[in-house]
C-alpha cells in the first residue's frame, strides 16, 4: 500500500522553484519509494541521477516520472501561448509544441504541464499570457493542436511527451481576476463557454488533466467529484490521471471546505484527484484513511493503475534511461533550425494594429530613429512571462535588433521613458531624491 500511494506523490526537485513551498529530503523520499513523480528537474544528467535512486535503490525499481512548465518553448523560447494565438495559424501552433517536445524529451522530461485552456473572461488574470484567450471555438482549436505537438503519434517515441491540459476547470473566470478565487457561474456558461477547450484537448489524446485552484459551485476543483468524477469520467470517458496543481489540495482549506490535512486528502483523493503534486498529503494520510475505511484501496489501485499505464507507454519500464542522452541533448538543444522556426513564428503573431501612411517597414537608411520605452532595452522581459527553461541572458533587445539592422550612417537615439510597473517605486524614489 506504501508503494502504492508513493507513486501518486509528486514532489519538486530543487533544481527550479515554481511554487511555495520546498519539501527537504525529497531525495530519500525517491530512495524509500515514498514519490513515484519529480517536477522542476531537468537535464540529461540531473534526471538520470535522480532515477538512478529510484531504479537502483526501491524494491520494484519502479521508474520516475519528470514534468515541467515547458509553455511556450523549452530551451527555445516562442511567443507566449497568447501572442501565439493571434497568427490563427494552427500548424505553426502545432510545430512550435513539437519542437518544445523535441528540447524537453532530450533534457529528461516526460510530461508537460501544458495546454492551459482556459478561457479568460478578465485581462487582469495574471495567466491570460498562458492561454489563447476568450474565445471558446478558436481557444478548443489551440489545445487540440498543442496536444498533438506535445504528444506526437506514439507516446513512445523518443522525443513526445505527454500533455497535461489544465487548469480544470473555468480557472479563467476567477472573480476580479484574482487568482485561486471563486468562480460564479450556471452550468450552462460552464459547459458552453469554458469546457469545450478541455473537452477538445481530451479528445486529441492529451494524457493527464490538472486540477484549478478555483472552486466552482461551492467545492474546490480538487475535491469536486462533478468535475473529475461526473464530467470527466462519467460523461467524456477520459482514462488518463489527474494531477493537482501546486498544493492545491492544502488550498482546500484555505477555501473553509474541510477541517484539516486528513479530511483535506480524502476529499480529493474521493473526488478523483490521482496524483498530489507537492502538498504532501497523500504520502502521509492515505495510508490512515484506508486503514480507518475513508478511503478504499481499490481508489488507491486504480489511481495508481493509471499513472504506471502511462509510464509504461512511455517505455519507461523497457529502458528507464532513455530520455537520459547527453549526446542527444547538446545536438537538439537551440539546434539553428529550432532557431528559425521561433522567429518565423514570432513574425507570424505580431499584431499591427494601425500602420497609418504605411510608415512601416521602416527604410534602413533612415537618418536618425529614435526608440523610447522600458521595453526597448528589457533582455529579461522579452522571452515572456513563465519562460521556464529558457535563458534570458540570450535574447537580443529591440534595441539591439535595430542597432545591428539599420545603416552604420543612421543615428540610433534610445530613452527609457515611463518606468514598468516594476520598478516604478525606486523610479519616484530616485526622483524625489534628485528633486
Amino acid at each position: 500500500l506504501r508503494e502504492k500511494i508513493g507513486q501518486l506523490t509528486l514532489y519538486t526537485s530543487d533544481w527550479d522553484v515554481t511554487g511555495p513551498t520546498m519539501r527537504k529530503g525529497y531525495q530519500n523520499d525517491i530512495k524509500n519509494g515514498d514519490v513515484g513523480a519529480i517536477f522542476n528537474a531537468i537535464g540529461a544528467a540531473y534526471t538520470r541521477q535522480l532515477l538512478e535512486l529510484a531504479v537502483e535503490h526501491t524494491r520494484l525499481k519502479i521508474p520516475l516520472l519528470f514534468g515541467y512548465d515547458v509553455i511556450h518553448g523549452h530551451r527555445t523560447i516562442f511567443p507566449i501561448p497568447l501572442a501565439e494565438s493571434c497568427s490563427w495559424d494552427l500548424e505553426l501552433m502545432q510545430r512550435s509544441a513539437r519542437i518544445a517536445a523535441e528540447e524537453a524529451t532530450a533534457e529528461g522530461l516526460h510530461w508537460t504541464f501544458a495546454p492551459m485552456v482556459a478561457i479568460a473572461s478578465d485581462p487582469r488574470w495574471g495567466r491570460v499570457m498562458e492561454g489563447a484567450g476568450e474565445d471558446t471555438y478558436l481557444g478548443s482549436q489551440i489545445a487540440a493542436a498543442r496536444v498533438k505537438g506535445f504528444q506526437g503519434e506514439n507516446l513512445n517515441d523518443i522525443n513526445t511527451m505527454l500533455a497535461c491540459v489544465k487548469h480544470f476547470a473555468a480557472y479563467g473566470a476567477a472573480q476580479a481576476g484574482r487568482d485561486y478565487h471563486t468562480v460564479d457561474m450556471s452550468d450552462r456558461v460552464l459547459r458552453e463557454t469554458y469546457l469545450p477547450p478541455y473537452k477538445a484537448a481530451l479528445d486529441a489524446g492529451a494524457a493527464t488533466v490538472m486540477t484549478s485552484f478555483n472552486e466552482i459551485h461551492g467545492e474546490p476543483a480538487s475535491g469536486s467529484q462533478y468535475l473529475l468524477t461526473d464530467i470527466l469520467r462519467k460523461e467524456w470517458g477520459f482514462d488518463g490521471f489527474v494531477v493537482t496543481d501546486y498544493t492545491s489540495i492544502m488550498e482546500m482549506l484555505y477555501h473553509g471546505v474541510v477541517a484539516d490535512t486528513t479530511a483535506a486528502a480524502a476529499l480529493a483523493i474521493n473526488a478523483g484527484v490521482d496524483m498530489d503534486m507537492q502538498a504532501g498529503f497523500f504520502q502521509d494520510k492515505l495510508e490512515q484513511l484506508v486503514k480507518e475505511g475513508k478511503v478504499s484501496e481499490a481508489r488507491i489501485n486504480e489511481a495508481a493503475k493509471r499513472i504506471l499505464k502511462l509510464k509504461f507507454d512511455l517505455g519507461l519500464f523497457d529502458d528507464p534511461y532513455k530520455y537520459c542522452d547527453t549526446a542527444r541533448e547538446k545536438a537538439v538543444v537551440m539546434n539553428e533550425k529550432f532557431l528559425i522556426e521561433a522567429k518565423e513564428n514570432a513574425k507570424r503573431s505580431i499584431v499591427l494594429l494601425k500602420n497609418q501612411d504605411k510608415v512601416l517597414p521602416l527604410n534602413k537608411n533612415i537618418k536618425t530613429l529614435a526608440v523610447i520605452g522600458p521595453m526597448a532595452h528589457a533582455r529579461k522581459d522579452l522571452i515572456g512571462s513563465w519562460s521556464a527553461a529558457g535563458d534570458w541572458k540570450k535574447a537580443v533587445t529591440l534595441l539591439e535588433g535595430i542597432q545591428q539592422t539599420v545603416s552604420p550612417s543612421t543615428k540610433v537615439l534610445y530613452a527609457k521613458g515611463a518606468p514598468l510597473m516594476a520598478d516604478s517605486t525606486q523610479y519616484f524614489a530616485d526622483a524625489i531624491a534628485k528633486a
